[in-house]
């Protein structure tokens, strides 16, 4: 193919003596200012650039016709002037008609207008073939078909390549790209014409050029993934295996690639192709492959968990990055390896945890038997004793359940590391059974301190259920209720013997007339003080276990009937006493610490039984106290109207039926148990 220049230009070198060598250096520099233009061309829409504009006419076969630049002047930099191409100073019209100039395919094709080549391809493709109308007219342009196939394999080869190096910004431009894709978009239309055309098509034809595209980014994605550009080790990588540095580096190749491909490779492509689902099926292809290679193994453990964060954490973040998740549909990806192969993995890694979560906790409860076996005392924070055994555990499952459900990707399975917690804690259990068992000198302190690891324990059981399967959470509940009962009974028994002969006094006839209750409280108050020790909110519930446990003595003691109140004077009396009772019980209690302000309700009701004479507010005195505690019993009832000796067994049993239909009505009710307690013959 040849380019020819159509007239003359406006330098009018052409009226100078030596017009040839002028002219050839004029031609010279014309053509190195087209092939400039060409390779900085930024359109592929109408022609090859701005300064070019296509002639009108008709277009030649394998060539464009372009505006000639004016750019030549006279040696004085001024265009050349003669009489009659200049009119006052003025160049003539026909001196500013366009100068055309024609380039070659190779020309095109070298400057990487892929775009552009394809066209012109087409249309020569498109005039020779409706030329050749009959087989046996073939022959005659063999030649030109030849031809023409040999520019299309040429062509082709340039798209490959730059599909090829669609990822490479250094070494592709996205201008290239970008016409690369539009000269197969027009093939793949041009194929469209010829399956509805009767002609036989060309051998080129389909070109299949859609096809070779996906099968070229394949390729592209598999051998980037194969050899990542892998940065300088750091420490930690230095650490990890072959398997983690691989799959590592295959990750990291996945999102700076598919970054790429979302920020600069998109705006190559027509909307409806989806590039960027596109390139991250061949990724999630490729990467689940591979993996799925490795996970065919026996592996290591720390390899296992290594492959299960990556399909349920690592890469799932990547996908969730805010300039990746607008474009690719990562839920239409789906998982990197299928269950079949993930269930062993899951398994393993589990298993490992939940070992290495019982193998912890026991070495903790050894600490703690060893201190104590070596007669230490636990550590004072505040001047209340504690021990790290609840805290260290709890960091412990913390971390393994919220890290496992990051690895397996489940909460449910990854609570199951737990399931073993039970047996756990009634070795926790166990351990604190013995220290009260053998009650050493340092046993008390041990079991202040195991009071705030039980609330520790309970709290996080209560308050973090997401940890715990609920069969495990309820269980270990129950023993940890168990426990913190046991401690109370231990730390109270050496109260309650001591205060035992101040009980004895209670609801006879001395306690009725005597100062006798105020030596209890001082005694109370004595023994308060030795029960210092635990952590605040532990004290507190020891000491309204203490506070409830008094009072159930004191109204047992009351029920049992030793005093005798025959007369409205002794019942009133009664009454005054059970108050002002009540009044400094709950006065001292409170004052130490007891959150059970309840409890004086109880007394107090029981003095307006014993003050009231008449059998209806008697009646509804008691139906009150049986609403507010609906473990008051019939018994108890009894045992308090036989203290009033002139209240009749008619009466007693009208009351009682009263609070049987009070009881019946409240039976869904929930209410503080006491009267439970509180044992009557």
């Amino acid at each position: 193919m040849c380019w020819s220049l159509h007239g003359c230009s406006s330098c009018r070198f052409c009226r100078t003596e030596d017009l040839l060598p002028r002219l050839s250096d004029c031609w010279s520099r014309c053509f190195a200012w087209i092939t400039m233009r060409l390779r900085s061309d930024t359109t592929e829409t109408g022609g090859l650039g701005s300064n070019f504009t296509p002639d009108h006419g008709e277009r030649p076969a394998g060539g464009r016709r372009f505006k000639f630049p004016k750019f030549w002047g006279t040696p004085s930099g001024q265009a050349g002037v003669s009489g009659s191409s200049r009119t006052d100073g003025r160049h003539s019209p026909r001196e500013e008609e366009p100068q055309t100039v024609t380039l070659t395919f190779d020309q095109i094709l070298e400057a990487r207008h892929l775009c552009e080549a394809s066209r012109l391809l087409i249309e020569r493709e498109e005039l020779l073939f409706r030329e050749i109308k009959e087989t046996e007219a073939f022959k005659d342009h063999q030649e030109e078909v030849d031809k023409l196939a040999a520019d299309y394999r040429d062509l082709e080869g340039l798209v490959m390549q730059t599909l090829r190096l669609s990822l490479s910004q250094e070494e592709v431009s996205m201008r290239a790209l970008t016409s690369a894709v539009k000269a197969m978009n027009q093939e793949l239309s041009q194929d469209q014409q010829w399956k509805q055309r009767d002609q036989t098509p060309p051998a080129w034809r389909p070109c299949g050029w859609k096809k070779l595209h996906d099968e070229m980014l394949r390729s592209l994605v598999e051998h980037r993934m194969d050899s990542p550009l892998t940065p300088p080790a750091d420490q930690q990588q230095q650490q990890q295996s072959s398997i983690q540095r691989d799959i590592h580096g295959m990750g990291r190749q996945l999102k700076e690639d598919l970054l790429v491909v979302v920020d600069a490779v998109k705006s190559c492509y027509p909307p409806e192709l989806d590039i960027c689902n596109f390139y991250a099926r061949l990724y999630h292809q490729h990467l689940s492959a591979r993996l799925r290679k490795i996970a065919e193994f026996v592996l290591e453990d720390k390899d296992c968990s290594f492959i299960l964060r990556w399909v349920n954490e690592y890469y799932p973040e990547i996908l969730q990055k805010a300039e990746l998740a607008s474009e690719i549909d990562a839920e239409a990806l789906g998982k990197l390896l299928p269950r079949k192969l993930l269930e062993p993995l899951e398994e393993q890694y589990l298993s490992k945890e939940q070992d290495e979560l019982t193998t912890y906790i026991g070495r903790v409860l050894e600490e703690a038997k060893q201190k104590w076996t070596d007669g230490e005392e636990p550590t004072r924070e505040d001047g209340c004793f504690v021990s790290p055994v609840a805290y260290d555990i709890i960091q412990l499952i913390n971390g393994k359940v919220s890290s496992a459900e990051k690895v397996v990707g489940d909460r449910h399975k990854a609570q199951t590391i737990t399931c073993k917690l039970k047996d756990l804690m009634q070795r926790f259990s166990t351990f604190q059974n013995n220290v009260m068992k053998q009650n050493k000198p340092n046993s008390r302190p041990f079991i202040k301190a195991n009071l705030g690891c039980i609330q520790q324990f309970s709290d996080i059981l209560h308050g973090n259920i997401h940890l715990f399967p609920e069969e495990v959470q309820n269980n270990c509940l129950l023993i940890l209720a168990d426990m913190k009962q046991s401690a109370h009974s231990y730390l109270l028994k050496p109260v309650h013997e001591n205060l035992k002969p101040h009980y004895r006094k209670l609801g006879t006839s001395d306690w009725l007339h005597k100062q006798l209750f105020e030596k209890l409280l001082v005694s109370i108050e004595q023994e308060l003080q030795e029960l210092q020790g635990s952590i605040e909110s532990c004290h507190q519930m020891l000491i309204g276990q203490l506070h409830q446990e008094v009072t159930a003595e004191y109204v047992k003691r009351l029920l049992k009937g030793d005093v005798k109140l025959k007369n409205k004077e002794l019942q009133l009396k009664a009454y005054t006493t059970v108050r002002d009772n009540a009044e400094s019980l709950h006065g001292l209690f409170i004052a130490m610490g007891s959150n059970k302000g309840w409890l004086t309700d109880i007394l107090t009701k029981i003095a307006q039984v014993l003050k009231l004479q008449d059998l209806p507010a008697i009646q509804m005195q008691v139906a009150s106290l049986g609403a507010a505690f609906p473990d008051l019993t019939e018994k108890h009832v009894s045992a308090l109207l036989k203290l009033k000796t002139d209240f009749s067994r008619a009466n007693r049993k009208t009351v009682k039926e009263t609070l049987s239909e009070t009881l019946k009505e409240n039976s869904s009710v929930t209410a503080q148990p006491f009267f439970s307690t509180v044992h009557v013959k």
